[in-house]
């Protein structure tokens, strides 16, 4: 049985991913003269679902940062625009981590992956084209006064000590992670990087103080932390279908994952303190923050 802080997580990210889809829908139709091919490949992804987690987190940032602990009030366009170009880039890296070139997946959100739809060039160049419309939306559709924080925010996340860095490591058969710390340090690039900078560009979008951004930045690394934690548990413990993508596919590569280097029992425990951490971070913001509670609550309850 869902609890409730369950069930406001789900809310908060139907309520605000469905935003997001309108918004993507009709920043889609500015292209009208790009091939037609190469906006259907974006579409496929972009569209395909998801939890809508990054981008949810830079809203319900805005949203705390902005008094809102009441009803969800519509986005500041500044907000909607980084948390559509967020998506963008986490879609973007999905795309291109998909291809037989790093992890060769078929089954990504339930159905067949990019490359296996559309060609491997074309899944090269709809990623890069995702990354190149993120940009553009931040430097068009954002409050001037913002853009800049707000892409320097997302480029050094997504960047060579952010996203693609930790994928680089991630791939690195040759120095795979022996220790907890070095694991941890891998997964901070890969996957939180991309989380802590939504919750730090949520803050921005609401030009709130550096006391709530630095707290919403501890926020997003633990949460980030707690989020890949919980991945890799479900890789081991969930099926295809529950998960919508194939499993223990990292155990069968020989990578290093929690549950490998620590056990079940300590990468559950592990994921606890994070949630703590994630939770002591907001501690100081009050009922503005409930939402950011019940969402990482949900990272480290969830069960897809």
């Amino acid at each position: 049985m869902k609890t409730d802080h369950a069930s406001d997580a789900v809310k908060i990210l139907s309520t605000w991913g469905r935003a997001v889809d309108d918004y993507a829908r009709r920043v889609l139709r500015r292209f009208p003269h790009a091939p037609p091919r190469l906006i259907e490949a974006v579409e496929y992804s972009l569209m395909a679902g998801g939890k809508r987690l990054r981008p949810a987190l830079i809203l319900e940032c805005w949203h705390a940062c902005s008094g809102g602990d009441g009803a969800i009030a519509s986005p500041s366009q500044s907000a909607l625009a980084a948390a559509a170009a967020m998506e963008l880039i986490h879609t973007f890296s999905l795309v291109h981590d998909d291809l037989p070139a790093m992890d060769d997946d078929d089954l990504r959100r339930g159905r067949p992956t990019n490359h296996k739809v559309f060609g491997e060039a074309m899944a090269i160049l709809a990623g890069d084209a995702m990354m190149a419309i993120a940009f553009e939306i931040l430097a068009t559709d954002a409050e001037p006064a913002l853009v800049p924080a707000l892409v320097r925010e997302l480029a050094q996340a997504t960047g060579a000590e952010g996203m693609i860095g930790g994928q680089v490591l991630d791939m690195d058969d040759k120095n795979r992670p022996t220790r907890l710390e070095e694991l941890q340090h891998l997964h901070r690039m890969k996957t939180g990087a991309l989380l802590s900078a939504s919750c730090r560009m949520g803050a921005i979008a609401a030009k709130a103080p550096q006391s709530a951004v630095a707290s919403l930045d501890g926020y997003g690394r633990h949460l980030g932390l707690a989020f890949q934690i919980v991945d890799d548990l479900l890789d081991q413990t969930s099926t295809p279908q529950q998960l919508g993508k194939a499993t223990n596919k990292d155990a069968a590569r020989g990578k290093v994952t929690y549950p490998t280097l620590i056990g079940m029992d300590a990468s559950r425990r592990e994921a606890e303190r994070a949630l703590d951490g994630a939770l002591e971070a907001v501690a100081g913001m009050g009922a503005p923050a409930d939402g950011l509670r019940a969402l990482a609550r949900f990272v480290v309850e969830r069960e897809t």
